[in-house]
């Protein structure tokens, strides 16, 4: 009976080690360079809610990886003129909308959809697709698209290396601003 406590142990010692090991090697995957971030109307929200200082409901979210300039030539290059863009890195940019609003005279109806955008030199057109969960816009289908609206670009002096997006309140509603480089354009949402 002794030996058969001490083989069990034995097993049961070396199983444990066995699987110690597998998971020490295990791989963690690398962090990908280009940062996931969000943000949201009103700015800050979730801070906002927990502090109990939202004084307006959620409104608009959206989540996108924030590509980097590292002195790369952005506009024209990296990215082409006149074609379709991810608005970010890797995954596609999505805005989720918690209640209806219009872009453009559009009407959006509350959801998530995905964000693409068309680089130009005096200005970028900013489409919202139906499409979700793609990478890149490899699959982009036009004929998925909700609303497609020209933006003027506006040429800043502070280079941005990280490609951003923020929310800033207005009189009818809220503004998407993005940026990158030294270029920014501000897209009106209204509800």
């Amino acid at each position: 009976m002794k030996n058969l406590a001490a083989i069990f142990l034995f097993l049961s010692l070396s199983i444990t080690n066995l699987f110690a090991q597998i998971i020490a090697t295990t791989a963690i995957p690398a962090v990908d360079k280009s940062a996931m971030d969000m943000s949201t109307y009103p700015a800050n929200y979730p801070l906002l809610k927990i502090q109990d200082k939202a004084t307006e409901p959620l409104v608009a979210r959206i989540i996108y990886s924030r590509p980097l300039k590292s002195g790369r030539v952005i506009f024209g290059e990296l990215l082409e003129y006149n074609k379709v863009w991810r608005f970010g890195a890797n995954e596609n940019t999505e805005i989720e909308f918690f209640r209806d609003v219009k872009i453009n005279n559009a009407k959006i109806k509350k959801g998530r959809y995905s964000l693409f955008a068309i680089p130009n030199k005096e200005k970028w057109t900013i489409i919202i697709n139906k499409d979700l969960n793609t990478w890149g816009s490899f699959k982009y289908d036009s004929l998925k698209d909700i609303v497609k609206v020209d933006v003027p670009l506006q040429k800043v002096t502070d280079i941005a290396d990280a490609f951003y997006i923020y929310f800033d309140k207005t009189i009818t509603g809220f503004s998407m601003n993005a940026g990158w480089d030294d270029v920014k354009i501000s897209l009106p949402i209204s509800f």
